[in-house]
């Protein structure tokens, strides 16, 4: 119970931080995006991206209250809806979440949320290494079809996790107590690996990868998670865009639709926090589950013209590798609260 203490002692305390710098920000941003707006004469363009702006209002949403970026709903709009390339949804997440969940981020670190900060000083230095390095040397092997089926995969194997185990992920209270030896093991790995294998060729991913770290073999408390998944993730779409900036390598047409979008996210993943934390995360993670499966069914049916009988089965088996990974997890998870049950029993005596 000393961590549960440790949490509410904490949330108590956020609630005392200044939000300040916050609305700075925000400040600095929509000046920023007017004065482009204005001075560029880009208000058509704004104004004809509008549909992309409507979804990102949802999509901001989800960034700020689950542990998927706001690409995850931007990249099947783009690619799925619209039929545009998946490199520009790729694009596109990574430019858009660097603005809605850094904006979401300074909002967390504004309110003094409860992070699990060893795991992530571990984790932005494995990003910083990997996304440049996939961008580079995996990315461009990846076909237009990959990228989708990957996508939809990793999200589909996420949603199916959660709506098997959702009242169990939702109950945990603080986390499994480890040492911080694990914690900078662990976070570099999934910064690195993440980042450099599935973030940059999607545009998401690497947050959900430290959320099930984070969620399956520590039991962390939601209210640790997903902040702290958010933060990795606003970190590695400022690194992934301004990678794709300076290799002046950004998909034709994601500064149109990022200019219609970004004063939506902006404003949209803080509220996404702040919503959930009245409402519970339990209601917008069974519905975002059920997304997560339906779009990979929806990407199938897409691409079923040049789907052939190996893309398909590779979905299907992309999939079940996911589970088993993510049930790999939580066996090693169960263990570890055992035996630190156990500990504290003998201690007790």
């Amino acid at each position: 119970m000393q961590n549960a203490d440790k949490i509410a002692a904490m949330s108590t305390s956020s609630r005392r931080g200044s939000l300040l710098p916050f609305f700075a920000w925000l400040g600095l941003f929509y000046t920023g995006w007017l004065a482009l707006v204005l001075s560029g004469e880009h208000l058509s363009t704004v104004l004809a991206h509008w549909p992309m702006a409507l979804a990102m209002a949802l999509g901001s949403y989800v960034a700020g209250s689950t542990p998927m970026g706001g690409g995850t709903v931007g990249f099947p709009v783009l690619v799925l809806l619209m039929d545009l390339p998946a490199t520009l949804g790729r694009d596109f997440s990574f430019t858009i979440q660097a603005v809605g969940m850094t904006s979401a981020s300074i909002y967390i670190l504004c309110r003094r949320q409860f992070l699990e900060w060893p795991m992530l000083r571990a984790a932005l230095p494995g990003a910083l290494i990997g996304t440049p390095l996939g961008i580079l040397y995996l990315a461009p092997y990846a076909s237009d079809l990959f990228i989708k089926l990957l996508f939809a995969a990793m999200w589909c194997s996420f949603g199916i996790l959660h709506l098997q185990r959702i009242r169990e992920i939702t109950s945990y209270e603080g986390m499994t107590p480890h040492d911080v030896s694990f914690d900078h093991r662990a976070g570099f790995i999934v910064g690195l690996l993440g980042s450099m294998t599935v973030a940059s060729i999607t545009g998401v991913g690497v947050d959900m990868m430290l959320y099930m770290v984070l969620v399956l073999l520590c039991h962390a408390d939601l209210k640790i998670a997903i902040p702290t998944s958010v933060i990795l993730m606003a970190f590695t779409s400022v690194v992934g865009a301004a990678t794709k900036l300076i290799l002046g390598d950004i998909q034709p047409g994601t500064f149109e639709n990022w200019l219609a979008a970004a004063p939506v996210v902006a404003i949209g993943a803080p509220f996404g926090a702040l919503v959930v934390s009245k409402i519970g995360r339990r209601p917008t993670l069974w519905l975002v589950s059920v997304l997560c499966v339906i779009q990979f069914a929806w990407t199938l049916f897409h691409e079923r013209a040049v789907l052939t009988v190996n893309y398909t089965v590779a979905a299907l088996v992309g999939v079940l590798l996911f589970l088993l990974v993510f049930q790999d997890l939580y066996r090693r998870g169960c263990r570890m609260a055992r035996r630190q049950r156990r500990i504290e029993a003998y201690q007790e005596d």
